[in-house]
């Protein structure tokens, strides 16, 4: 499993990665001002980073215990980004439509276009992470596939 250290590395890098793709869009897409999108951008990608901390956490003590290790396979990688962004919708939505002064329905639209680009980047995202950092018995599971 991911050490505290990486799981800290893997959540900031995937927030200021994202915030940079995402404000710029998203001001775009829903023509509202670059400052307004900034900050709940902002203060949404602080909610998701502590929820991306404690999901991961949870996520890979469950894979521990069900599959007896970490290693995703592409099924529960959609798995993964889904429930993650599900989470995060629920926490978001009522923030988005007080700060933006918007109705809840407009607010769940804003809330779901933003789910749908973190779900494809942050399936993206881990996959480029898990191939950069990959945990050890990943390594060595590679290596004896190799060997075959």
């Amino acid at each position: 499993m991911r050490k505290a250290a990486d799981r800290i590395r893997h959540a900031i890098s995937f927030e200021i990665i994202g915030l940079l793709l995402a404000v710029p869009l998203g001001a775009w897409a829903f023509d509202k001002p670059l400052s307004d999108i900034g900050v709940i951008g902002v203060v949404g990608a602080t909610v998701a980073t502590a929820w991306n901390y404690v999901y991961n956490l949870l996520f890979d003590h469950a894979m521990q215990r069900l599959r007896g290790g970490t290693r995703k396979t592409t099924m529960i990688r959609f798995l993964h980004a889904f429930l993650f962004e599900a989470g995060l919708l629920g926490m978001l939505l009522p923030l988005f439509a007080w700060y933006l002064k918007i109705g809840l329905w407009e607010a769940f639209l804003m809330d779901i276009s933003f789910s749908v680009f973190y779900l494809c980047y942050a399936f993206v995202f881990n996959w480029v992470y898990d191939w950069l950092f990959p945990l050890p018995e990943w390594k060595q599971a590679s290596l004896g596939e190799a060997k075959r």
